[in-house]
């Protein structure tokens, strides 16, 4: 039987029809606190398996199979805490070390993180994106003064600043075909695009979207161009459509999810990074992941 409702009763269903928070359940990938509540960087390597930062202890990177069931895998040298992860083509894992304000590569096969480039101008290095031609881009954000910095690193050792004075600088991604550099800040709640440049340096900068509340946290895109943004705070996942629109928005258990990445068998789930869980939640999107399918 087709359902045809009266005028009326059309007027008081839209709402809820309209209403942006999905009917996707999240669901626990790990157990509750068996992260610290630096929990952070959740990436997926070419071979499927999940990756995050401060598994047990602060300092440590943990491995995570398909069941939840996680390891360390590895232990940053002292004084160094990760942040966000990133793998390349090629299967190296890049660090984010936000204590130690460096960025650390770590080659396929092994497990002793060595020094990609530092300098003591980084505030805290915070997340990573890395492009179509492999130059990474880095936020780094001052907390303490509300401000920001954004970086290039085109190859090892070579550090470029491309912007300073910002915001708090955070979530950090590029664009399904490589030519947009998407970066938000925190605290200002906007996410702010940019021209990629043959030469990796990036212009035209212009303002994608701003938000009222809470704060913004990590970024990824799907293989149409959409964003997805961590609601820190909120306890939501915010869909953004690439002219900055906002399509849907699925409600997560934790309230302050601090990073994502595309996973799975086929990379439709979206892993998500709880600070006040101290674990992974899991939700599936129709779209795979546009970084996942690059590299997969």
């Amino acid at each position: 039987m087709k359902f045809s409702p009266k005028p009326a009763l059309y007027l008081l269903l839209t709402p809820l029809l309209c209403n942006p928070i999905w009917a996707f359940q999240s669901e626990d990938l790990t157990p509750e606190f068996s992260f610290t509540a630096g929990i952070e960087g959740p990436a997926v390597d070419k071979d499927g398996v999940l990756y995050a930062v401060n598994y047990k202890e602060e300092g440590t990177v943990g491995r995570v199979d398909e069941k939840g069931q996680a390891e360390v895998f590895l232990k940053l040298p002292k004084g160094s805490t990760g942040n966000g992860i990133r793998f390349d083509r090629e299967g190296n894992m890049y660090i984010a070390d936000y204590a130690g304000h460096k960025v650390f590569r770590v080659s396929p096969g092994s497990r002793s993180p060595e020094v990609y480039a530092e300098s003591p101008e980084m505030n805290q290095p915070n997340d990573l994106a890395i492009s179509d031609t492999g130059v990474i881009y880095l936020s780094d954000p001052n907390w303490q003064d509300g401000t920001g910095n954004l970086w290039m690193i085109p190859k090892a050792g070579e550090l470029v600043l491309l912007e300073t004075g910002m915001g708090t600088t955070n979530g950090i991604e590029v664009n399904p075909n490589g030519k947009y550099l998407y970066v938000n800040e925190s605290e200002q709640r906007k996410v702010w695009k940019y021209d990629i440049l043959p030469d990796g340096r990036v212009n035209n900068k212009r303002l994608l979207i701003s938000f009222v509340d809470h704060g913004l946290d990590g970024m990824r895109c799907d293989a149409k161009g959409n964003l997805l943004i961590t609601r820190y705070g909120k306890g939501t996942v915010v869909l953004v459509s690439p002219r900055g629109k906002v399509r849907k928005e699925i409600q997560l258990k934790g309230k302050k999810p601090s990073n994502l990445a595309f996973g799975g068998k086929d990379g439709k789930t979206v892993y998500v990074t709880l600070a006040d869980r101290g674990c992974v939640e899991k939700i599936r999107l129709p779209h795979k992941g546009s970084y996942y399918s690059k590299i997969h």
